[in-house]
């Protein structure tokens, strides 16, 4: 087994680790059986959960399209950007797809911080059902969390990214407070001599900045796992059983998702959804439709109308992501292009896509293997394709 792994993948398997999974070229693997190596929870999806057969992808690949001052063709920009599979819905059909090799319609993969939208619509499904204000405060419902950065923080905070939290997002930093949270969430090694932490207590040691809470946007991946805790507490389910019943099950989601967890069993709401393509193209449909599929109502259309025009300039503009999407702006674990077409999409590192384009009635997902967590050439070029193929499909 161990010959045939290296044959296909170039390397043994024995190989991937804690250390390098996030590396290139172990990532590509990882990133589509995360389950093999760190904890999950199941959320199951429909009993009747046939798939539609794969559509060919040679229309969509050999298209050019105009990229800054080149034309190039898809083909070479999915290359470019180490894409994984690509998914292209317009009006709830799947018009366009692309797999790498080993990738089918089935394969799953991590979404990374792309969770925190999925997270931000239980939140929605919840206030719609009277169970949570986003006005409450964050401690009313997890009490572990009273005496931390997030003790008078409210949920609303949390899902805008406005919380004031000493906290520094520097995915590259061994040492630093995210390889800190990541070791929280079982998905670094453990270090000798440190204390063993859970998600929860690594959340009740943050400490508030000197600012006030609803201030800038100031993107915090530890703020989505508190969402994460006050969903299942307002809720009194278990985060992978509130999304299948709520939202997996109710959308017609074809494959079973799952979710990494800690050594509690606590999920990783803001970073751990592990779900097939084509099933998040069907979440982003389902929101481009204000929450309805077939008929029935699963999210609050206030919700997300809120969710895809709500956000704050002000927020955004005095905030630390204003560089690379000077329109934008931030609302309930969203982001808003700001473009002419009233984009909107959830973004996670490594290249997790969810693009939705109201106007011309599309919907894309990608999933990508870069080497880097953060790049924003890459960014921009995603973007520059997403905008071409809303306009060519």
């Amino acid at each position: 087994m161990l010959q045939l792994f290296e044959k296909q993948h170039g390397f043994r398997r024995d190989s991937v680790s804690l250390e390098n999974w996030r590396n290139r070229p172990f990532n590509t693997w990882a990133f589509r059986n995360i389950h093999e190596f760190i904890p999950t929870a199941e959320v199951p999806a429909t009993d009747n959960g046939v798939e539609e057969p794969k559509v060919d992808e040679t229309w969509l690949t050999s298209q050019e399209i105009p990229i800054g001052d080149r034309r190039i063709s898809i083909s070479a920009v999915l290359q470019e950007t180490y894409a994984d599979t690509l998914v292209v819905m317009k009006k709830g059909v799947v018009v366009a797809e692309f797999h790498a090799p080993g990738f089918t319609t089935r394969s799953r993969h991590i979404l990374f911080s792309s969770s925190k939208s999925v997270t931000g619509m239980l939140a929605g499904i919840l206030a719609g059902e009277g169970t949570l204000d986003p006005d409450e405060p964050i401690a009313r419902h997890v009490p572990e969390l009273a005496t931390s950065a997030f003790g008078d923080a409210k949920v609303r905070h949390a899902l805008d990214m406005r919380t004031s939290l000493v906290f520094n997002e520097d995915y590259s930093d061994p040492r630093g407070d995210f390889a800190r949270y990541r070791r929280a969430g079982l998905l670094d090694p453990a270090l000798d001599g440190e204390p063993v932490e859970t998600v929860i207590s690594f959340l009740a040691s943050l400490k508030k900045a000197q600012r006030d809470h609803g201030g800038p946007f100031f993107y915090c991946s530890p703020n989505s796992d508190a969402l994460g805790l006050v969903v299942e507490r307002a809720s009194g389910l278990r985060f992978a059983d509130l999304l299948s019943q709520k939202l997996w099950q109710p959308l017609g989601a074809r494959s079973n998702a799952l979710v990494t967890v800690d050594r509690e069993g606590t999920a990783r709401a803001g970073g751990g959804l592990f779900v097939t393509a084509r099933d998040f193209a069907r979440l982003g449909e389902l929101v481009r439709r204000e929450g309805e599929v077939e008929g029935r109502r699963i999210i609050p259309s206030e919700w997300v109308r809120d969710t895809v025009n709500g956000g704050s300039r002000d927020a955004w503009t005095t905030g630390n992501f204003a560089d690379w999407l000077p329109s934008g702006s931030y609302r309930n674990q969203w982001y808003q292009t700001g473009n002419e077409d009233g984009a909107f999409f959830a973004l996670g590192i490594h290249g997790q896509w969810l693009f939705v384009n109201p106007r011309s009635e599309v919907v894309i997902v990608k999933f990508s293997s870069q080497p880097d967590p953060v790049d924003d050439r890459l960014k921009s070029l995603n973007m520059a394709l997403f905008s071409a193929i809303s306009s060519i499909v």
